[in-house]
């Protein structure tokens, strides 16, 4: 059984800067693994572990992520093996672009039995690449995910949702996206992180440029409100009625 997990590499929000006319500077931020992307790592290392299978990672994005510290913090996870597109023609790609560059790489590697995503990306946070990669696949897909059992023909899945957990049957190849609940990232030590830089990783060029389907406009920082200035002294007189009052007055 091969195990695919789909990684999407983001900036680090802690690098992210604000620009005076509120643009995005993402120019000095390190690139790091999705933080929901963890989670699906883990759950297939796990699922490769149980069933004898072999994991590999399928990132896109542009040229900035093909990092080698990056890299090595994948593979040193439980995954066997990398496959990166790295172009600066796939920078911010929307969910139906990414999905098809995703799709066409993914339709390269011999007897996939099962793609897993994240239950999102950390920065859009658009919960479509999983529903998009199936259909361009041709597969079923299952969201929602907090548990996996699989066998050579069929998955297993329960699907914890607001009020009640589903269980369903899926047949194989399938993609399933899990939610952050499916397990818990491992911490690598530093023998995973010296094996990982002797791993295979195939780095590509996009071969070309996924077409798509949303037009962004702009994107800007909220304006930044003025602050009141209201400093209450806890000493005075009815000081916790009036910082009561001042907060309810600001909701």
């Amino acid at each position: 059984m091969k195990i695919v997990v789909a990684v999407k590499v983001v900036p680090d929000d802690q690098d992210i800067q604000v620009a005076a006319n509120r643009e995005l500077d993402y120019s000095k931020a390190h690139q790091i693994i999705s933080t929901y992307d963890l989670n699906a790592i883990e759950a297939a290392a796990q699922l490769a572990a149980a069933h004898g299978a072999t994991v590999t990672a399928v990132a896109v994005g542009s040229a900035a992520i093909d990092d080698s510290k990056l890299k090595k913090n994948i593979l040193s996870r439980g995954v066997d093996d990398l496959v990166m597109v790295a172009d600066d023609s796939c920078a911010n790609l929307d969910a139906h672009a990414t999905a098809a560059a995703l799709a066409a790489k993914i339709n390269e590697i011999d007897d996939v039995a099962l793609v897993l995503c994240g239950d999102g990306s950390a920065d859009n946070y658009a919960q479509q690449v999983d529903v998009q990669l199936a259909c361009a696949l041709g597969w079923p897909v299952v969201n929602a995910a907090t548990n996996i059992e699989a066998t050579d023909s069929t998955a297993t899945v329960k699907r914890t949702l607001e009020d009640e957990v589903e269980t369903v049957e899926v047949s194989l190849p399938a993609v399933i996206s899990v939610t952050p609940d499916i397990a818990i990232p491992r911490i690598p030590g530093m023998k995973d992180i010296l094996a990982a830089g002797k791993k295979p990783m195939n780095m590509a060029a996009a071969p070309e440029v996924p077409a798509e389907t949303i037009e962004v406009i702009e994107c800007l920082a909220p304006e930044a409100a003025d602050r009141l200035g209201n400093v209450a002294e806890a000493s005075a007189e009815g000081a916790i009625d009036n910082f009561v009052a001042a907060l309810k007055a600001a909701l």
